[in-house]
């Protein structure tokens, strides 16, 4: 089954692509490679949560964070080559969480994108990840997903 047919059998539909905050593209194609930009959690034109993880922020809803910043990098993909039936691998995932200084389940909370990846593109959506765990995002939000992806010649 394509990555396409899993989200509608998921249930999830592909947003529109999060406009860049500043001078860069959403996603930009080399060869058979695709690197996104830094996504955010952006749900229907807002962030679904603000603060850092470990304060405000609870580590389920960095997870979720975390979910929905890998969707809207596979949206900016999309926007780039068309279908996501062109994805032949999830390459790496590096995750950004913004968090207290205590706050050490940095994995815990890029799993969401991870497993998210995994479920819609099954062994081609394992990947090489970093996990990093900073002290501001942009707008305040908890998460930050970058996507390296191998698409079809």
């Amino acid at each position: 089954m394509g990555a396409e047919a899993k989200l509608a059998e998921l249930g999830i539909e592909i947003p529109q692509v999060v406009p860049p905050l500043a001078a860069y593209v959403p996603a930009l194609r080399t060869g058979n490679l695709v690197f996104t930009a830094g996504q955010l959690p952006a749900r229907d034109g807002e962030m679904i949560a603000i603060g850092k993880v470990g304060g405000g922020v609870t580590e389920e809803q960095g997870y979720e964070c975390a979910r929905q910043c890998a969707l809207n990098a596979l949206a900016a993909i999309k926007a780039e080559i068309g279908s996501l039936d062109d994805i032949t691998r999830v390459v790496k995932a590096v995750v950004f969480v913004a968090s207290t200084p205590d706050f050490t389940g940095q994995p815990k909370v890029a799993n969401g994108a991870s497993e998210f990846l995994a479920e819609v593109f099954g062994d081609a959506g394992k990947h090489a990840r970093s996990a990093v765990g900073v002290t501001a995002l942009p707008l305040d939000v908890p998460v930050e997903v970058e996507l390296i992806v191998e698409v079809k010649g």
